[in-house]
């Protein structure tokens, strides 16, 4: 972890929490993709397809059952946070994909890393061309 000092995370807003979450995703992402041979771009557009909304929302709502009621919570306090939803979005999608990163930034913030990996290991990205 890249963190040092003590965070409070209980001080973070949850938008804050999945600012840093979408970085964790995104990470995770690209280096699982880049095991795959191919171009930078085609790999960009396998990666563009995990990070969207649309796909972050499926992926809490498979994670659901086997959450704690700590990570309800957070992915709770990320979903209804007040933000912008971009034009082409839907909201709800928008929304509990903010939860989902909400999550991944309080797992990775709090050290949680063996949880975080469980997780992100049920998502196998592939390169779609």
């Amino acid at each position: 972890m890249f963190v040092e000092g003590e965070l409070n995370l209980q001080e973070l807003s949850p938008l804050a929490l999945a600012y840093v979450g979408d970085a964790v995703f995104e990470l995770y992402i690209r280096t699982k993709l880049v095991a795959y041979p191919a171009r930078v771009h085609d790999l960009h557009r396998s990666a563009v397809r995990y990070v969207q909304a649309a796909r972050q929302a499926e992926i809490i709502h498979a994670w659901e059952p086997e959450l704690t009621e700590e990570e309800k919570e957070v992915v709770r306090r990320g979903r209804n946070a007040k933000s912008g939803v971009p034009r082409r979005s839907d909201a709800l999608e928008y929304r509990y994909s903010t939860g989902m990163e909400a999550l991944l930034g309080y797992l990775y913030l709090s050290g949680q890393q063996e949880r975080l990996l469980q997780l992100l290991s049920k998502v196998t990205p592939t390169l779609q061309a």
